[in-house]
């Protein structure tokens, strides 16, 4: 789908426009009915994920919220110390199915 030399990775990635599009012609929907139900489906894994639980797509991967700890940083305007809260945020784990896919196992060498 993507040019193998594009010139920075902005130029390399796919918008949502480009994802409905690639949805539509593979499901052999419109348009329209690709962009619903895409948009459907990320607000109910944003919606599920905010409310604490775990999504799990087999093969593609899992979408969680992870706590992280309160920890000490650094003003990158003046140098000086601050805290930064705890807080939630939310997460990506790929499956192993998509693994594979973007980096294929190697076979062994005899």
């Amino acid at each position: 789908m993507f040019d193998v030399f594009c010139k920075s990775q902005k130029e390399c990635a796919m918008n949502k426009g480009e994802l409905v599009d690639a949805v539509a012609e593979k499901a052999s929907v419109t348009k329209k009915q690709a962009d619903a139900v895409l948009s459907a489906a990320l607000e109910a894994i944003m919606e599920a994920v905010s409310e604490g639980d775990k999504v799990t797509l087999v093969g593609f991967g899992s979408f969680e919220s992870r706590e992280r700890k309160a920890r000490e940083g650094r003003n990158p305007k003046t140098g000086d110390k601050m805290e930064i809260p705890a807080t939630r945020v939310p997460a990506f784990s790929a499956g192993k199915l998509f693994k594979d896919r973007v980096a294929p196992p190697k076979e062994p060498k005899i």
